[in-house]
């Protein structure tokens, strides 16, 4: 009796718990990609308030702790935010070599690169994203957008 208690009970957090998930929006730098992710809310919040050198503190700390592709992509993200495109590269490569279809490190490297003039290899990742995302996403529009600008400047 206890047992099937708790049986209706789990069910019950799992179908109330489901529609939450749904209801996120998600942004660029939101998509995290892995289900082994730590809890990035806090860094998130901090790089969308543009306080890059504390985001980059925290993530710091938390890649100590673990080799994840989400924080290393952030990583990168955070470094090329304050103009350290060197280190960015290294730890978006990272995060590559840990999930080769992390869409969101592939559209933040080709924006490195875009940013560095590097129009080759920010194609790269685009044409690694149209292979991602044949239908188009996010990311793609993202970097199409960025390397579109570049090109008109």
């Amino acid at each position: 009796m206890k047992h099937a208690l708790f049986a209706v009970l789990g069910a019950i957090a799992v179908l109330t718990a489901a529609p939450i998930a749904i209801a996120v929006p998600a942004y660029a730098v939101d998509d995290i990609e892995g289900a082994d992710a730590p809890d990035l809310t806090a860094v998130k919040a901090k790089i969308d308030a543009k306080d890059y050198k504390g985001a980059l503190a925290d993530l710091r700390d938390l890649a100590q702790d673990t080799q994840q592709a989400d924080v290393y992509n952030l990583l990168g993200f955070t470094l090329r935010k304050t103009g350290d495109y060197q280190t960015s590269l290294t730890y978006y490569t990272k995060a590559l070599d840990l999930k080769p279809d992390h869409k969101a490190a592939h559209e933040y490297l080709g924006e490195l690169y875009v940013e560095t003039g590097d129009m080759a290899k920010a194609n790269e990742q685009l044409a690694s994203l149209h292979k991602l995302c044949p239908s188009g996403c996010e990311e793609l529009s993202d970097l199409k957008q960025a390397i579109d600008t570049k090109v008109t400047k």
